[in-house]
C-alpha cells in the first residue's frame, strides 16, 4: 500500500512539473509576435487622438495581424466586442430557429436578412480593426469594407422594422416611400463615410466627422421611425409589450453609443491612460453590440407575435421585391467603396513615387 502511495506522489510531482512548463511550451508554440509600439513609431494615418501606445507595427505578414487577436494592443477590445456580439447573434438565432421551426418563406425573409446584415456589419467591423494596420492601402480598404457593412446593417434594420415592428397608423402614412428612402440613406451613409476617409487627413477637421455623422444620423432617424412611433404610443398607453421594451433599450443603447462615437471621452481627459482598454471607440462598440442584441430580441418577438398584421398588409410578391432591393443596396455600396479605394490607391502610389 505504501508503494502505491509513493507511486501516486511521484505521478503528482511529474504532473506538476509538466504544468509548470506548460506556459513556456504554449509560448514557444506560437510564432514570435512583434511588440506594440508608440504613436511616434507608426505613420500619421494610424494614430488616434489621445492614444499614445499599443499600436501594432505596419508591414508585418498577415499571420501576425490575425494572431494579434490574442495580443494586447489598442484595437483588441474593438475586435473582441464585435466578435462576441456576432457569435451571440448567431447563437440566439439558432436557438430561435430550433424552437420555432422557422420556415424559409416570404414572412421570414426580412428576419433572415436582418440577421445576415447584423452578422455582416459586426464581421466587417472586427476585420477592419484586426487587419487595418497592415499598410496604408489596407487601412483604407478595410475601413471602406466596414462602412459597406454599416450601410447593409442600416437597411437590414429598416426592412425588419418596416415589416414586423411598425404600427398601422405609422404604416398608413409612410409605407410608400419608407424603404426607397431607407435604401438611399443607407447608401448615402456609406458614401459619406468613405468620402470622409478618402478626403481628409489626420489631424481630422470637424468636417470629416460631419460627413460621417450627418448621413448616418439621417439613416438612423428614418430607420428607427416605425419603432420610435410604436414605443411612444405603447408607453403613453401603459406599455406591457416585451418587444416595445426591447425596442426602447435598442434606442437608448444606440444613442449612448453615438455619443461615444462622436466624442473622444474619456481619453481626452486622461491621455495615455485609456490606450489598451477604456477609450471611446471601445465603449461605442460595446453599446452598439448591446443595441444590436436588444434589437434582435425585439424583432424575434415581433416576428413571433405579429404575423397576422403582416399577412394583412403584404403579398409575397411585394415582399420578394423589397428584399431584392437589399442586394441592390449591397452592390451600390460596394461599388462606391471600390471606386474610392481605386482613387486612394492611385493617390498613395503617386505619393510613394
Amino acid at each position: 500500500e505504501m508503494t502505491a502511495i509513493l507511486e501516486r506522489i511521484s505521478t503528482l510531482s511529474l504532473s506538476r512539473q509538466h504544468l509548470s512548463r506548460l506556459p513556456r511550451l504554449l509560448e514557444d508554440g506560437f510564432p514570435q509576435m512583434p511588440c506594440t509600439v508608440k504613436e511616434c513609431e507608426v505613420p500619421q494615418l494610424f494614430r488616434e487622438p489621445y492614444i499614445h501606445t499599443g499600436y501594432r507595427p505596419t508591414g508585418q505578414d498577415w499571420r501576425y495581424y490575425f494572431l494579434s487577436l490574442f495580443q494586447k494592443h489598442n484595437e483588441v477590445v474593438n475586435v473582441w466586442t464585435h466578435l462576441l456580439a456576432a457569435l451571440a447573434v448567431l447563437l440566439r438565432f439558432k436557438t430561435f430557429v430550433e424552437a420555432e421551426q422557422l420556415p424559409v418563406d416570404a414572412w421570414s425573409l426580412p428576419l433572415l436578412i436582418f440577421v445576415l446584415s447584423s452578422v455582416t456589419y459586426l464581421t466587417c467591423s472586427l476585420l477592419a480593426h484586426l487587419l487595418q494596420s497592415k499598410s496604408e492601402l489596407y487601412h483604407y480598404t478595410f475601413y471602406f469594407v466596414d462602412y459597406v457593412g454599416v450601410s447593409i446593417y442600416q437597411y437590414g434594420s429598416a426592412l425588419a422594422h418596416f415589416y414586423y415592428s411598425s404600427d398601422q397608423a405609422w404604416y398608413d402614412k409612410f409605407w410608400l416611400f419608407f424603404l426607397p428612402a431607407a435604401a438611399f440613406c443607407g447608401w448615402l451613409s456609406c458614401a459619406g463615410c468613405c468620402y470622409a476617409k478618402y478626403r481628409y487627413r489626420r489631424p481630422y477637421p470637424i468636417m470629416r466627422k460631419m460627413c460621417q455623422v450627418i448621413p448616418a444620423g439621417l439613416a438612423f432617424i428614418l430607420d428607427i421611425s416605425p419603432v420610435a412611433h410604436r414605443v411612444v404610443v405603447c408607453h403613453l398607453g401603459g406599455c406591457e409589450e416585451d418587444a416595445a421594451w426591447y425596442h426602447t433599450y435598442q434606442i437608448l443603447f444606440f444613442l449612448i453609443s453615438a455619443y461615444f462615437f462622436s466624442c473622444p471621452v474619456p481619453e481626452k481627459y486622461f491621455p495615455g491612460s485609456c490606450d489598451i482598454i477604456g477609450h471611446a471607440h471601445q465603449i461605442f462598440h460595446t453599446f452598439l453590440a448591446i443595441c444590436t442584441l436588444s434589437q434582435l430580441e425585439a424583432i424575434l418577438l415581433d416576428y413571433k407575435n405579429r404575423q397576422e398584421i403582416f399577412l394583412k398588409r403584404h403579398s409575397p410578391l411585394s415582399m420578394y421585391l423589397s428584399c431584392i432591393s437589399f442586394f441592390g443596396l449591397v452592390a451600390c455600396s460596394a461599388i462606391t467603396a471600390y471606386i474610392l479605394r481605386c482613387r486612394i490607391k492611385a493617390s498613395l502610389a503617386k505619393k510613394d513615387s
